[in-house]
């Protein structure tokens, strides 16, 4: 039974309390995605319903997060222009293809997915590099772009969590950058997936704009707090916690699909 999410009141808190939780999170140790989309899932919201809703929450804190990058200089959207325009492509193809899967191999493939990435997360580690600045830019460079963000786009637009820890770890491997230009390049490329995928999931109707736009405030409210836990504290003690918790959630999704 779908539980209908504008009339149920405990369930709009539930989901905007999980929203704070997820940016607080995601501020500190990446990953919000992993919580939110097994929430909704949780909730009653159907498949598609989920992952429009949930890009619809995460465009909100991947803005804030790009736009501070930008504004430190850690982004240069020219030198990353291929890299955005195949992001943005791949981000609707892999939206496309969701709408034409079945709620029940969605229902199925998500907690798996989900899972991958929570154990890949909990296990990964970001090299980190001490070369400044930014490679020169050759094809060959502008080639590795084109194919990088045509398959994070797409997986993004696809599935979603997980998406900016991807990049990171890709971009240390592929251009050698340090940390901080990885996520810079990370956090605004998740935001042209996460809204061109938004875009399609608007224009195929699977999105519930109540429920996104509150969550996405509470994203953006948590991802403060998380910023200043995360100078204050640092990700040591909460990442395991967290990934352990969305663990037991994708457990609990994919028994619910698979075996119930």
């Amino acid at each position: 039974m779908v539980i209908d999410p504008v009339l149920d009141l405990s369930l709009w808190i539930t989901l905007c309390s999980v929203g704070f939780i997820a940016g607080l999170i995601d501020a500190i140790a990446g990953g919000g995605g992993m919580l939110t989309v097994p929430t909704l899932l949780t909730s009653g919201l159907p498949p598609h319903v989920a992952l429009g809703t949930n890009k619809l929450a995460a465009s909100f804190g991947s803005l804030t997060a790009s736009i501070t990058f930008y504004r430190k200089k850690l982004f240069d959207p020219k030198y990353w222009k291929l890299a955005i325009i195949a992001t943005a492509i791949g981000a609707i193809s892999g939206t496309v293809i969701v709408n034409f899967l079945s709620v029940e191999f969605l229902d199925k493939y998500i907690p798996v997915l989900v899972l991958l990435t929570a154990v890949y997360t909990l296990f990964s580690r970001s090299k980190i590099n001490k070369v400044q600045g930014l490679p020169l830019k050759t094809t060959y460079i502008k080639t590795k772009q084109i194919i990088q963000g045509l398959i994070l786009g797409f997986y993004d637009g696809i599935a979603g969590p997980g998406t900016g820890a991807f990049w990171v770890s890709s971009s240390n491997v592929l251009y050698k950058i340090d940390i901080l230009l990885s996520s810079g390049l990370a956090r605004s490329t998740n935001f042209v997936s996460n809204f061109f995928s938004l875009l399609t999931f608007i224009y195929l109707g699977h999105v519930n704009f109540i429920l996104g736009i509150s969550m996405g405030i509470f994203i953006m409210l948590g991802a403060w707090v998380g910023a200043h836990w995360a100078i204050k504290f640092g990700g040591k003690f909460i990442r395991p916690v967290f990934i352990t918790v969305v663990i037991i959630m994708s457990l609990n999704l994919g028994y619910q699909a698979w075996l119930s």
